[in-house]
């Protein structure tokens, strides 16, 4: 790997932010070089320099997503300096139901789905990495006993996959009452309200 590839030059951030609005919009599934290329002000040549392959360029894109999406849910919770696990599922659900944060999401699942059928492709362990991050997030609203008991492990696992299913749902068919009615009825059923 080359020197450029380690640190990024201030042109390479440059165009690694004009693809990854690229990406936010068009997906990564059927990502073409030379159009996106295009889009961004650059060549197929430039990007295949700056990051190895097409390959090279999605693992990028994806940690740009991932680093985007771990910044955003840190800043909702910014100003709490300690969140119960209920406060911590409440701002969770919050931010992956705001609308400003759906392409983004969009992106997410595409990546996650990929990393799926694609376990050796450039989205290698990315579905097992954003469980990980989610796991740790809601973790954070655990106290220090119950977030290394089984229990808390268990309990943590299944809040993630009530708001993933919730956040899969409202990406799906939009109705943000609904899905929001049913994961404040899963904190109800928990005496998380």
């Amino acid at each position: 790997m080359n020197d450029a590839a380690k640190v990024p030059s201030a042109r390479q951030t440059e165009l690694l932010e004009a693809a990854y609005e690229y990406a936010l919009t068009h997906g990564l599934a059927d990502l073409s070089l030379r159009p996106l290329a295009t889009a961004i002000g650059s060549s197929p040549r430039v990007l295949l320099y700056l990051y190895g392959s097409k390959d090279g360029l999605v693992r990028a894109l994806l940690a740009r997503a991932r680093a985007d999406e771990l910044a955003l849910l840190e800043a909702a919770r910014a100003g709490e300096a300690t969140l119960s696990f209920g406060k911590t599922l409440r701002l969770t659900w919050e931010w992956l139901a705001a609308e400003d944060h759906r392409s983004l999401l969009c992106l997410w699942v595409e990546a996650y789905g990929r990393s799926l059928i694609d376990p050796d492709g450039p989205w290698a362990g990315f579905a097992r990495q954003t469980v990980e991050d989610w796991l740790s997030l809601l973790a954070a609203g655990q106290g220090p006993g119950r977030r290394r008991s089984a229990h808390g492990v268990a309990e943590r696992t299944e809040a993630l996959a009530v708001l993933r299913g919730a956040l899969l749902d409202l990406l799906a068919t939009g109705d943000h009452r609904r899905t929001s009615a049913a994961v404040e009825a899963y904190m109800g059923r928990l005496r998380l309200t």
